[in-house]
């Protein structure tokens, strides 16, 4: 991988991969020929014909998003703002059996972008007095993880030094998760499995992100609010930065409302390659680490509400800000992660489920900001997108 491709995967912080190797897997959708490829561009108002002088390159980001669908993803959602201007695009189709222009407004699954939501939710809490981020989550949740385990704070769920291991799935393969696709993991079921193996480091030694640590955050909302965690978080953060097409599907796998298919590129048993629609699929085990379903508008509102100050108190707020002290190579905060970038500070949280990458990230003071969704064919792959690479190139250069 050369070095410009490695700048710009920690750009994006890629989620961990899940080992794909030849698969056998029924219903493999055709793709449609690249020739059929429509895209819709942004309104002539807010896409600038030429790159502006103070940074906003739209040649660069309608380029970046030309030509599909293509190999890497079906469809591409884009949202580009800040104090250069802002930029608007939406590129692929809806689905590959029809080739209808994709939907700028589609709802579409946010993976771990949830947890910049869940993090919200907490320090909102903490704000309030109903939960002290220095005090052991077994105060709250005692019996959780069991007498092998040291005190695990709050504060080192939300930043991933807990050193508490990953959960069971339903599978290690594409081929295994999909064919449980339908079935429910309850997230007890998973802190359970994570538990039964013991500690993975003392708590604050190390960071590891692993979706466990914020699976056991949603159930501190739940037991902290009294309130299941969809509708906890909705009232803690989605209302206050008025998300109206964003929700927590549960045990539901189909993505309710407008959306772009999803789908997944599989080998078949007789060596050739195709496409399987993955838009369906049960996303409980992900729960308060990474159900959310959304759209682009919703989390730019997210991002600019949260970073102006307007859902969680700015002396909480510096958490999400704020990496974890003498632990070596920490990028991760509260939500969010650190990067550095052709001079600035960027703070950001990708999301990957099958068939569905997304992206949120800002700049502190929200001069530059980025939001998009890509329906890419290996959305849990182990190197990034091409078609989120030249975006993130295009947007944050």
């Amino acid at each position: 991988m050369s070095a410009r491709r490695r700048t710009v995967a920690l750009t994006t912080s890629l989620v961990l991969a899940l080992g794909a190797g030849p698969l056998a897997v029924p219903a493999v959708a055709s793709p449609a020929p690249a020739a059929s490829a429509q895209t819709s561009p942004p309104p002539a108002a807010s896409t600038p014909a030429e790159p502006r002088p103070d940074g906003l390159d739209a040649r660069a980001l309608r380029e970046a998003v030309a030509g599909l669908p293509d190999a890497d993803a079906t469809a591409a959602l884009v949202r580009v703002g800040g104090t250069a201007g802002t930029w608007r695009g939406s590129a692929g189709v809806h689905d590959l059996a029809s080739g209808r222009p994709a939907d700028p407004h589609a709802r579409f699954r946010a993976g771990s972008v949830t947890k910049v939501v869940t993090a919200a939710a907490v320090l909102k809490l903490a704000a309030r007095g109903e939960i002290d981020l220095n005090r052991p989550v077994q105060h709250y949740l005692p019996g959780l993880l069991g007498g092998d385990f040291r005190p695990v704070a709050v504060r080192q769920l939300l930043n991933h030094t807990s050193g508490i291991p990953a959960g069971d799935g339903l599978g290690d393969t594409f081929a295994e998760l999909y064919a449980h696709r339908f079935d429910t993991l309850t997230p007890q079921t998973v802190v359970a499995s994570a538990a039964a193996k013991g500690p993975e480091f003392r708590p604050g030694r190390k960071q590891h992100y692993l979706n466990i640590n914020y699976t056991i955050l949603g159930l501190l909302i739940e037991k902290v609010t009294g309130r299941p965690y969809a509708s906890a978080a909705t009232a803690l953060v989605l209302a206050p930065a008025e998300m109206r097409d964003t929700y927590f599907p549960g045990t539901d796998p189909r993505i309710a409302g407008p959306h772009n298919r999803g789908y997944q590129v599989v080998r078949k048993a007789d060596g050739s390659t195709g496409f399987v629609d993955v838009t369906e699929w049960n996303q409980a085990d992900r729960f308060a680490a990474g159900d959310m379903i959304s759209t682009t508008a919703d989390l730019e509102r997210l991002l600019t509400s949260l970073f102006g100050g307007r859902i969680v108190p700015r002396p909480q707020l510096r958490e999400m800000f704020t990496l974890p002290a003498r632990v070596e190579g920490a990028t991760y905060s509260a939500g969010l992660q650190r990067f550095e970038y052709g001079g600035r500070v960027y703070w950001l949280k990708t999301g990957g489920r099958y068939g569905y990458n997304a992206i949120v990230a800002g700049t502190r003071d929200l001069s530059r900001t980025l939001v998009h969704s890509v329906n890419a064919t290996d959305a849990k792959g182990e190197g990034m997108n091409p078609v989120a690479e030249r975006i993130a190139l295009a947007a944050l250069m």
